[in-house]
């Protein structure tokens, strides 16, 4: 079997999110794959499994850890390796945990995936968080996985310290701090950082399905469809998002492969 690793969300070798993509020759158990997840040490390892009849390719993702029902960098890197190899071209779709998405190879040279767009429902902030987080912040919401915390200037995201271990215990996948960015004459709209302790990924360099929430927050706040996030992240990204309609966001961005090989396991 054939296996990746991807630099997704980048178009710069050792940037963007990592993930390593297992090309499948057939089925494989939970425990194989999250053991070989567990190896690869990536936040996410993608598999895909598919005949190439037409039929939507299977795709499901794990973290060292657990396995996760939507990951957007991974989708990604999968999508480009199929694109990369010469075994795709047109639209690909992937039948997931959180149902079929669909990519696109677009003339600039990014991927484009079709995701569910998860607009933040407003909540009192959980006990714990602002703690956790060491600053203030001035609204919170929540969607199907992780909680939203935005917070006052770019420069708090960017100079932010955590307690890792504190963000741990909130009842969520993950805490993803936003604010609008500083300049947006420089291209980007806004800024964000991830944390996914509970999932096993402390920090998570970028993350297409925080986007999947940032994108619907931010289009409303702003007042534009389309729009260019950059998560701060030592290795940082860029995710482009367009809200088509309320259930659905394209995500989009550049992916560039490290390294390819053989498994040599049975």
């Amino acid at each position: 079997m054939r296996i990746f690793t991807v630099d997704s969300f980048t178009d710069q070798p050792f940037k963007g999110n990592p993930a390593a993509v297992c090309l499948l020759d057939s089925g494989r158990s939970d425990e194989w794959m999250q053991a070989l997840a567990s190896e690869m040490r990536h936040s996410e390892t993608a598999f895909v499994l598919g005949q190439g009849d037409g039929r939507p390719l299977s795709l499901r993702w794990f973290t060292p850890t657990v396995e996760v029902a939507l990951c957007g960098h991974a989708t990604l890197a999968a999508a480009h390796v199929l694109y990369s190899t010469g075994a795709a071209s047109g639209p690909l779709e992937f039948s997931t945990r959180s149902g079929i998405l669909t990519t696109k190879l677009l003339d600039h040279g990014r991927i484009s995936m079709d995701f569910p767009a998860y607009m933040p429902t407003e909540i009192s902030t959980p006990d714990g968080l602002v703690e956790a987080l060491g600053v203030p912040v001035v609204w919170v919401g929540t969607g199907p996985f992780d909680i939203l915390a935005v917070v006052e200037s770019e420069q708090v995201v960017r100079s932010l310290t955590p307690d890792i271990d504190a963000l741990a215990t909130l009842n969520a996948r993950a805490v993803c701090v936003t604010a609008r960015a500083t300049d947006a004459s420089g291209g980007v709209d806004y800024v964000s950082r991830f944390f996914a302790p509970a999932a096993g990924v402390p920090e998570d360099p970028v993350t297409g399905s925080a986007h999947c929430m940032l994108g619907p927050y931010w289009s409303g706040k702003i007042g534009e469809k389309s729009l260019v996030g950059a998560q701060l992240s030592q290795r940082g990204g860029i995710v482009h998002t367009t809200l088509r309609d309320d259930d659905h966001l394209e995500l989009s961005g550049s992916a560039i492969t490290i390294w390819s090989g053989t498994l040599d396991i049975p």
